[in-house]
């Protein structure tokens, strides 16, 4: 009930004005039953945008500290994203992967939408970065299709560390839906996963426009902090900036 009251009444609108979105290929989006959209992620405001303009109710696996704060802020914020049909995940080791897959499955076998973000982690920079193989798991075991989506503008409207976003329109954009059902029963074979996520990758680059890495955004987002420092140091030693990598 409180998912359809903030879609329509209370956050909906509100996001309809702030970011004015233009919506393309949501006829790729199947109207019943169970699908897989596969999206890159560029901003906090992803979560919410993708749900306010599609048809139909859609689940996100969404990381897990954002169920774990502490205090009445990390209350509040638990109680909000439980209440829009986000699913805790536990982003740290090989188990918490396999779980954040059961609950994925979980909501393909009621018959419904699952929303997650191959790259695992928003965007340091808005350029692509490369997909975990999670999202092939369960687009092979479930058997359902899987819609690329790229959202265009988002990081711009709010990038990382911005908490009120710029009034700017952005474009969420829709691909044809992919079929991997050819896989059936090869999820054990890894070469597999990664031809399979590399599709649903190149299916979201094709859509975004992005530039790609082939790289962990993870991994992109933890070398960023001493990459910054490096620079920072270097230019009171008068020296030029490295190259962004």
């Amino acid at each position: 009930m409180f998912y359809y009251l903030l879609k329509y009444v209370l956050l909906g609108p509100l996001l309809r004005v702030v970011f004015r979105p233009r919506i393309e290929g949501l006829e790729h989006v199947p109207a019943s039953g169970p699908a897989i959209v596969a999206g890159n992620h560029l901003s906090f405001s992803d979560h919410f945008l993708m749900p306010a303009i599609l048809r139909r109710r859609i689940t996100f696996l969404a990381k897990a500290e954002y169920f774990t704060g502490p205090g009445l802020k990390g209350r509040l914020t638990a109680a909000f994203f439980r209440s829009a049909g986000q699913i805790p995940v536990d982003r740290s080791g090989k188990e918490a992967g396999r779980a954040a897959i059961r609950e994925g499955l979980g909501v393909l076998r009621r018959g419904e939408l699952l929303g997650i973000y191959p790259e695992g982690t928003r965007s340091p920079d808005g350029r692509l970065y490369k997909g975990k193989v999670g999202v092939a798991v369960m687009a092979i075991e479930a058997g359902v299709p899987v819609v690329p989506c790229a959202m265009i503008g988002t990081f711009e409207a709010q990038p990382p560390g911005r908490v009120v976003p710029r009034i700017r329109p952005v474009v969420i954009r829709f691909g044809e839906p992919l079929d991997f059902s050819r896989f059936a029963g090869m999820t054990e074979q890894k070469a597999v996963l990664r031809a399979v996520t590399d599709e649903i990758m190149y299916a979201i680059l094709s859509l975004s426009g992005q530039e790609y890495v082939d790289r962990y955004a993870a991994v992109a987002k933890a070398e960023r902090p001493d990459r910054e420092a490096a620079a920072k140091a270097e230019r009171r030693r008068g020296l030029p900036r490295p190259p962004r990598g």
